[in-house]
This record gives structure tokens, C-alpha cells and sequence, in this order.
């Protein structure tokens, strides 16, 4: 039975497993929706496919139809509340990640590029076609507006177009996108890549040529099934936290994806 727990804020953050021994990777799953709703498919049906992968997986239902910085407080309250509860949920606090579609995915590219302290930030990032930028004319405009209104001031478009605010700190990522997206154009995913490569930054990038906003992913077995490769990424990660010396086996999965290629165009 999913467990519940409030945030300060109202927002949710379900546990969809339990709590297991010894502790797993964990991941917080943020549903897409353009900042004015939460796509249930988004949710826990992903978070359950995380649980069968080993990975402790929770859905934060974040804050919607309001303005920033609502959503991003309630993605580090949520990262800060699983690291804090490790032992009791069975999550090593040393490979927390986020998963995110869409305006999820700006959440979670967000959450890997504004963080304040370690504390908050994300080991790993998993980005399916997500919204990047708030500068035009990649911007998807609903979720801008939904987050900083009609009329935003300049700064605030430029400090939440998460391709600026890379930096070699930056968590490895997982990036998936449709070349043919309709609603958030694959420049999003592009100008991420392109910024992760700049500062050295280890992230595979996944291009499908047809894949569309709220798709998930598809029918399984087709191009746009994103699961297998997005496995093997994140079994890398499972097979080298084990219980003895996590902070080590963290550190070598680091250097392994490093070794890894960069972009990778699936047709």
C-alpha cells in the first residue's frame, strides 16, 4: 500500500514500495502537466517501473497553477525529506535522483541546476521530452506562463532556462526527446545536451523521431520505448551501490559514466 506524506507546502510525496534491505538508489518521479496539472500516467505507473528495476521510487505531486519558486521549494523539500528518512525507507542517501516529463522534466533539470547545498541536489537526472528553456523561441509558453506569469521579467526567463545554469556540478543525466514534438520543441533537450557537453558533464541523449508530449513511452517494444536503454543506464548505477563502501562505489559509477559516449540519435 502507497504511503503518503505532506509536505509543509501541501504538496505530496508518495512512497509507491517499501522499504527494503540494504538500501537501493532511490528516484523522485515528477509528473508533467505544464505547471497547471500532474499527468497521473506520469506518475506512479513510472514509479512502479522503477521499483522493478530495484530503484526506491517516489512521485511528488508538486505544486501546480502557481508561481515560482512554489514547484522547485516543494522538489527540494521532497529530496531533502527522502535523504532524511534513508535508513528508514531503505534508500542510500548517496544516489537520490529525479526523474521528470515534461514541465516535470524542467522541475527536475531545475532542481539539477539550482540546488543550494549537496543535500539538495540530485545524484542523477532522467529527463523525458523535457521542457528546457523559457526563452523563445524554444519556450514551451503554457508552462512559462503557468510559472512566471503573462509578462516575466527578463532575468527570472534567463535564470529558469536551465541550459544557462549548467555547470560541472551538474548531475549526469538521461535524456530523452521526440525530433517531431509539436509542443516543446527537441531544441529544449538539444541546448541541455549541448551545455552538459561544454562542462564535461556525462548525459546520454536519446532522439526519436516520433515522439509527442504525454506519450510516456509508448507501446512496448517501439522506438519511442525508452525503458531499456534508460535500465541499462540506471543498473549501472544499482549493480555498483552496494552495501559496503557506497560512497566509493558511488564515486566509481561516476568515473564509468564518464567513459560512456555522449549523444546517441535512435531513429
Amino acid at each position: 500500500m502507497p504511503s503518503m506524506f505532506t509536505l509543509i507546502s501541501g504538496a505530496t510525496l508518495t512512497d509507491v514500495g517499501t522499504a527494503v534491505s540494504p538500501a537501493r538508489p532511490g528516484c523522485i518521479v515528477c509528473p508533467g502537466g505544464g505547471y497547471t496539472h500532474l499527468s497521473d500516467k506520469e506518475g506512479a505507473p513510472v514509479a512502479q517501473w522503477l521499483e522493478s528495476l530495484g530503484i526506491r521510487a517516489f512521485v511528488l505531486a508538486y505544486r501546480v497553477n502557481t508561481r515560482h519558486p512554489a514547484p522547485l521549494e516543494d522538489a527540494q523539500a521532497a529530496i531533502r525529506l527522502v535523504r532524511a528518512n534513508a535508513d528508514a525507507w531503505g534508500v542510500e542517501p548517496y544516489a537520490v535522483g529525479i526523474l521528470g516529463f515534461g514541465a516535470g522534466g524542467h522541475l527536475a533539470a531545475m532542481l539539477s541546476t539550482h540546488w543550494v547545498d549537496r543535500t539538495e541536489r540530485p545524484d542523477f537526472a532522467v529527463l523525458i521530452y523535457p521542457v528546457i528553456t523559457m526563452k523563445d523561441p524554444l519556450a514551451h509558453k503554457g508552462s512559462r506562463t503557468a510559472l512566471l506569469g503573462a509578462k516575466p521579467d527578463s532575468a527570472l526567463i534567463e535564470d529558469l532556462s536551465n541550459e544557462t545554469k549548467v555547470t560541472a556540478e551538474t548531475p549526469s543525466t538521461f535524456i530523452v526527446a521526440g525530433a517531431d514534438d509539436a509542443l516543446v520543441p527537441i531544441g529544449n533537450s538539444l541546448a541541455y545536451a549541448t551545455s552538459m557537453s561544454i562542462f564535461k558533464v556525462p548525459f546520454e541523449l536519446h532522439v526519436v523521431q516520433h515522439m509527442g508530449q504525454g506519450s510516456v513511452w509508448g507501446e512496448t517494444g517501439s522506438p519511442q520505448d525508452w525503458r531499456p536503454a534508460a535500465a541499462i543506464w540506471l543498473q549501472t548505477l544499482i549493480d555498483l551501490l552496494q552495501p559496503s563502501a557506497p560512497a566509493r562505489a558511488f564515486k566509481k559509477m561516476a568515473k564509468i559514466f564518464g567513459k560512456t559516449p555522449g549523444p546517441v540519435v535512435r531513429a
